[in-house]
């Protein structure tokens, strides 16, 4: 009795993702399409796969053997799929980016059209957390995330180190200064980044491990907000280095302490199972242009770990936050 091959397609991405309506996203078809798939696959050969229909999904024991077949069989055809794709032009194809760092983003978008000049490349930008859902929704094919929580599905490749910087209007008492004591933030209005930022996560450490709370805060919620209220005279804040392109109206300044988890690695994150094909070869292959970019010399550490697919990233809470108020 044969294997129906659409049937284990859809048992194989239900599996990887813990969740049909994931799977369902990551396929591009309906969910009671797949659940249709995996009721006639259950059905045809009188086994149970999964523990429920309800996330988090549970593998039964013979789904757990059946999903190390297919990890096997899906890696082989990704294999063949390198071998025809090397008789193709990878540069006719396109490329789909989530980021949460526009800059890199950018230069990733350059690299890869300057090595395939016919190559349609979209970019969207989010926060570290929207850009990996929209990874693990196959929103997008490759994403460049900072700090992300490691998951078993994905690939993480360090691109980039950055560091912060104080940002203040160029008029500012310290603008001049070699460094930036960081104690002087006491006396101003400190500008911030919604609660989901890296950027924000970086400063609340900084300033906590230096035992300093800003005299007010305020909260935008994008970089570009942000930036335009310091040239107005509205507070300073601090960025990473590569988020802040030279404008006349500010001055950057080196903080007088950097703490090592204030600071930030960037990567390039994709499904294992693709980084074999050509398209995501060339991604690959573009970035390593970055990496001399890199404002930190790259001693990446290992990305945090989560136990499910799909768990938002753990937090923070071994780290001393800083209590702000709006």
């Amino acid at each position: 009795m044969a294997v129906n091959h659409q049937h284990l397609r859809a048992f194989h991405a239900i599996a990887l993702e813990g969740s049909f309506s994931r799977a369902a996203r990551r396929l591009n078809v309906a969910q009671p399409t797949l659940s249709q798939q995996i009721k006639a696959l259950e059905d045809r050969h009188q086994a149970v796969l999964f523990e429920g229909r309800r996330p988090p999904l549970r593998l039964t024991p013979i789904g757990r053997e059946l999903f190390a077949l297919t990890q096997r069989m899906f890696a082989t055809s990704d294999e063949i799929d390198e071998l025809l794709d090397d008789r193709i032009d990878t540069g006719s194809g396109s490329v789909r980016i989530g980021a949460d760092s526009p800059v890199y983003a950018a230069r990733l978008a350059q690299a890869l059209m300057q090595a395939h000049a016919d190559m349609v490349v979209e970019a969207r930008i989010d926060n570290a957390g929207d850009a990996m859902r929209c990874l693990q929704d196959a929103k997008v094919d490759v994403a460049i995330l900072s700090d992300p929580a490691m998951d078993g599905q994905f690939f993480y490749e360090p691109i980039f180190a950055d560091y912060l910087q104080v940002v203040l209007p160029v008029g500012h008492r310290l603008a001049r200064s070699p460094v930036f004591p960081l104690a002087a933030l006491a006396e101003e209005r400190v500008i911030i980044r919604e609660p989901a930022s890296k950027t924000r996560a970086a400063m609340e450490t900084l300033m906590a491990s230096a035992g300093v709370f800003p005299a007010q805060v305020m909260e935008l919620h994008s970089r570009e907000a942000i930036r335009e209220a310091i040239a107005l005279g509205m507070g300073v804040s601090l960025f990473f280095s590569s988020d802040c392109p030279p404008d006349t109206r500010l001055a950057l300044v080196r903080p007088d302490r950097q703490g090592e988890r204030a600071q930030l690695t960037g990567y390039l994150v994709g499904r294992v199972e693709r980084r074999r094909t050509a398209m995501m070869r060339a991604v690959l292959t573009a970035a390593q242009t970055l990496k001399a970019l890199s404002p930190l010399p790259l001693h990446a550490p290992a990305p945090r770990a989560v136990s499910a697919p799909g768990r938002p990233e753990a937090s923070r809470s071994a780290e001393p936050q800083l209590s702000v108020q709006s």
